[in-house]
């Protein structure tokens, strides 16, 4: 039977969370990884963690630009973090509009659900990171290990407007933080 330990998973949110949230980012060059967060993505790699980003993009939905913007702004940042050695098994992306009928847009775990079935992930040892409510959500409805939310990007502004809603998440400031948590647990 093969370790399930080997099919841990980090889930990651893409804008405010891995890179600097710009409101329907679309173009590359306005790009901006978080300091720090190719090191962090590449410890929790090399602990045996597989990772995966589950991004809502409704700028395509909303007409603001197109999925092929949308793949390369995600191309861009999987050469930026390549040249740390950081992969990810798959980019999940929700593509509608937030009243569009969707069958991934978070807070439906449906993308994490898929990880778990095409790449054997165990969701009970895996974590979502994010800097919103509904990433949070996402991997409370997929019954993650712990959902930790980050102070980047719109973290901050939930923790101070809503902390009666953070439920059981772990409030970190970043992502490096994020994953010195997780890599505490494990």
């Amino acid at each position: 039977m093969p370790d399930k330990r080997m099919n841990r998973a980090v889930f990651l949110d893409r804008d405010g969370t891995i890179i600097e949230e710009r409101n329907y980012l679309r173009r590359v060059e306005d790009v901006t990884i978080f300091p720090g967060a190719g090191r962090a993505l590449g410890r929790l790699q090399q602990a045996g963690f597989k990772l995966f980003i589950v991004s809502n993009q409704s700028g395509v939905g909303r007409g603001y630009f197109t999925l092929a913007d949308v793949e390369k702004v995600n191309e861009h940042l999987m050469q930026e973090l390549g040249r740390e050695q950081v992969r990810f098994e798959k980019i999940y992306i929700a593509p509608e509009a937030p009243d569009a009928p969707s069958r991934g847009r978070k807070p439906s775990p449906q993308f994490l659900l898929d990880a778990r079935d095409e790449f054997d992930v165990d969701l009970a040892q895996s974590y979502m990171i994010g800097d919103k409510l509904i990433d949070l959500e996402c991997g409370w409805n997929a019954v993650v290990k712990k959902c930790l939310l980050v102070r980047t990007g719109y973290g901050a502004e939930l923790e101070r407007a809503s902390a009666d809603k953070l439920g059981a998440a772990a409030v970190v400031d970043d992502l490096s933080a994020a994953a010195e948590w997780i890599l505490a647990q494990a």
